[in-house]
């Protein structure tokens, strides 16, 4: 159902159950909410107001709800909207759009054309909101942990732009730290001829096959000497290059790359642990500083200082997210890890305790987290838990190279093709579920070109009514005047709901941070369509019913395409 529609039918309900009020008496009465029946017979949307003020009113639910609709009935606009109405059960009102108000989603789309179902910036529940996701160490290649950050955190900030918001992508460099220091250990000892599995290997160093890289990298750079400073800041530069490559080729972008060191050479971390100590948020304990986390609902108080003098982890954390609010991001989502649940009181509680210090207006819940579970890689039938390259873990570009079919003996142009197919893939995949649910990605089941692929699934009916569209021939101009009064089918009928569905699944969606909701959309669209498809002949000798689906069919090309956008994925017009 169009958002306009639903506006003005609770407009109409709240002006009908106002006066109901007013006449007898009964006092404010809450804003009316309009659901879908799960069974399509029950009509297109219905209402439980009558039983919500039953009680209340003490009044009968059911004569309640008549005396609503009659007085409905007499709203401006009643019957150009609403076919019929009856009511159920113990008071719920069911009702049926009209065919007008039903089939106005095609011409609203094919208008909006992109920007259906979008917000104008001066509608956004907020003006700006950044999101930092993905926030890899520069200790080696992304894994697919990340790329589930890439996927999610990208399609959210999509999803975030479609209510109007400014968003801003920020990628944070732990580039500091006991993990830099192993990785500058480890090739170190690649530089002194040491492998994986000799005597003299460290215990803590790193046992990919891009330490090798790194190591022979170095040796021949301008910048080579045995010095250990000097192999962190290549090996840092050099994963970080390595890490730009592959975000590139999953299609990833971000505005800023915020460096954690930066936090400690222009001394925001020393800052911070002052302004804490300044009111009393802190206090000491066997030779460390504890932060006073226990005083916002944490389970127990936690180390800032250990006895070394050296910064616990979410010390810089809580320096980093300061630096966000000073810039004027009033709306944080961090997408990371599950393992990451631990470090959000702790940095909450510091920032509230900088607040303090500072005189910031800082909500207790800021910033917003999105945690995801990881994810489990099967490929012929069987977990793969290693890459040769990385050593311990999938990566990003094994999954891409893999969903796409990638193989040595293809040309550019094939490759390109695969590595566009894998994107796909890996990114609709990895948004298909809630994000803290644990995910097992089927390798095998992405490079199916069948119905039980998901993503294919999805694109083949974009495809297919491209391929309708091109044997009909005619200009898409003739589809918008349409009379699509003839729309008048149930299959045709599902369809064009599902399509009214769109604007306010996005503000659902955005709201909840929650963008599998989009992708559980287009895979219903898709099963819409097919059906659709399959029960109406489109292209008919009836000129004008022919016009009618054709126009109903680009709407739903321009949804599909719409929504894959924001999920990062292509719309292709031939598979």
């Amino acid at each position: 159902m169009l958002l306009t529609n639903k506006n003005r039918l609770i407009e109409m309900l709240s002006a009908a159950l106002q006066g109901l009020a007013q006449d007898g008496g009964l006092g404010d009465a809450p804003a009316p909410r309009l659901e879908r029946p799960k069974a399509v017979d029950h009509g297109d949307v219905a209402c439980n107001i009558a039983l919500q003020l039953s009680k209340a009113w003490k009044l009968n639910p059911r004569e309640l709800a008549q005396a609503l609709v009659e007085r409905l009935e007499q709203q401006p606009g009643y019957s150009e909207l609403i076919a019929s109405c009856e009511i159920a059960g113990p008071g719920f009102i069911n009702f049926r759009l009209s065919n007008t108000a039903k089939t106005a989603v095609v011409q609203e789309v094919l208008t909006a054309g992109s920007q259906f179902g979008q917000l104008a910036p001066e509608a956004a529940p907020v003006s700006s909101a950044m999101i930092e996701f993905v926030s890899a160490n520069p200790t080696g290649p992304l894994h697919v942990g990340h790329g589930r950050q890439a996927a999610l955190g990208d399609a959210l900030a999509n999803l975030l732009a479609t209510q109007g918001i400014k968003v801003h992508r920020e990628f944070y460099y732990n580039d500091a730290g006991v993990q830099i220091a192993n990785l500058a250990l480890s090739v170190q000892a690649r530089l002194n001829g040491l492998k994986p599995g000799d005597a003299a290997w460290p215990e803590s160093a790193y046992n990919g096959e891009y330490i090798a890289e790194i190591a022979i990298a170095f040796k021949a750079s301008p910048e080579y000497k045995d010095n250990l400073e000097a192999i962190r800041q290549f090996a840092v530069a050099y994963l970080r290059n390595e890490q730009d490559i592959d975000l590139k080729t999953f299609g990833v972008k971000f505005d800023c790359y915020y460096l954690e060191s930066s936090l400690y050479t222009d001394g925001s971390v020393t800052k911070i642990v002052e302004e804490l100590q300044s009111i009393g948020k802190t206090y000491e304990s066997e030779g460390a500083l504890w932060l006073k986390t226990t005083d916002d609902g944490d389970d127990k108080d936690r180390v800032m200082r250990k006895s070394d003098g050296s910064f616990t982890y979410f010390v810089p954390d809580v320096a980093y997210h300061t630096s966000k609010w000073n810039r004027g991001f009033q709306k944080v989502i961090n997408v990371q890890g599950s393992d990451h649940h631990g470090t959000i009181a702790r940095v909450r509680s510091g920032l509230q305790g900088v607040a303090q210090k500072r005189g910031w207006d800082i909500p207790q819940t800021y910033p917003d987290y999105v945690l995801h579970k990881m994810v489990t890689v099967m490929r012929h039938g069987e977990e793969v838990k290693i890459s040769k390259r990385a050593g311990s873990y999938v990566t990003v570009r094994d999954l891409v190279e893999w969903s796409g079919g990638v193989a040595p003996e293809m040309t550019a142009d094939e490759r390109e093709l695969a590595l566009q197919r894998g994107r796909d893939a890996v990114r609709f995949f990895l948004i298909s579920r809630k994000a803290d649910t644990e995910f097992v990605f089927d390798i095998d089941l992405a490079l199916q070109q069948n119905d039980e692929n998901p993503v294919f699934y999805v694109q083949y009916a974009h495809a297919r009514i491209c391929s309708i569209l091109t044997q009909w021939g005619g200009k898409v101009s003739d589809l918008k005047g349409a009379n699509l009064s003839l729309l008048q089918s149930k299959a045709s009928d599902h369809l064009l709901r599902r399509l009214a569905e769109y604007p306010e699944m996005l503000t659902n969606a955005a709201a909840d941070l929650a963008p599998h909701a989009l992708a559980f959309y287009l895979r219903d669209l898709a099963g819409d369509f097919h059906t659709f498809y399959n029960a109406d002949r489109v292209l008919v000798d009836d000129p004008a019913l022919k016009l009618a689906r054709l126009a109903l069919l680009l709407a739903t090309r321009q949804v599909l395409e719409n929504g894959l956008k924001v999920l990062g994925v292509s719309a292709p017009a031939k598979m």
